[in-house]
């Protein structure tokens, strides 16, 4: 899909305040700093209109991005990052669950992993947790541009290991930098919502 046009749509922390149009909606989760607004940004052709933070845990909404008038981008607060008080971080967590349980137009999940590290315990725990729920899941391995050309294969099959995953689900490198993995996660999206590019 070519964007030219997207917007920030909705944000809330609970249901009722999500979007009601019935647009599809694939989900971005990851932990706090994995580059998911840069991945966001990089895919919409925007330098900020998902909100980059060097301090992590910024994201504390669920926030809902209209593409093209066609499908959301719904950014979910990243995991795992522990300056915040419990009783916070216990909220975020049921929110993104409410979120991933009962949204019914939600047709994929991103879950980005970052490449140069093996997947840390809450990586494996929201990966088997979407699994058992039976989630159309797509892992996206960022910051590719950090780490040798000839080391990538590595760093993908170490992801792959780490999360248990089978040959035919699919890892893309991406690079907020240099763009790298970003058609090939575009046509990945378009095939979910079954867009067709008008001849």
């Amino acid at each position: 899909m070519e964007v030219n046009n997207a917007s920030l749509a909705a944000v809330g922390v609970k249901l009722e305040q999500y979007p009601k149009d019935g647009k599809p909606e694939i989900a971005f989760a990851g932990k706090s700093n994995v580059g998911k607004s840069s991945l966001i940004n990089g895919l919409l052709n925007r330098k900020s209109l998902a909100r980059t933070s060097s301090s992590p845990g910024k994201t504390r909404t669920i926030n809902f991005y209209d593409v093209e008038n066609t499908l959301y981008f719904v950014d979910l607060p990243g995991y795992g990052y522990a300056k915040a008080p419990k009783t916070e971080i216990q909220k975020w967590g049921k929110m993104i669950e409410d979120y991933l349980y009962q949204r019914e137009t939600l047709k994929s999940i991103v879950l980005l992993i970052d490449i140069r590290h093996e997947p840390g315990a809450n990586d494996k725990m929201m990966y088997e947790w979407l699994k058992h729920y039976d989630y159309d899941i797509i892992v996206i391995a960022t910051k590719a541009d950090k780490i040798k050309r000839s080391q990538l294969q590595k760093h993908v099959s170490i992801i792959r290991k780490a999360l248990n995953m089978s040959a035919d689900e699919k890892i893309i490198p991406f690079s907020s930098m240099t763009k790298q993995g970003k058609e090939e996660i575009w046509s990945v999206f378009d095939n979910i919502i079954g867009y067709k590019k008008d001849e």
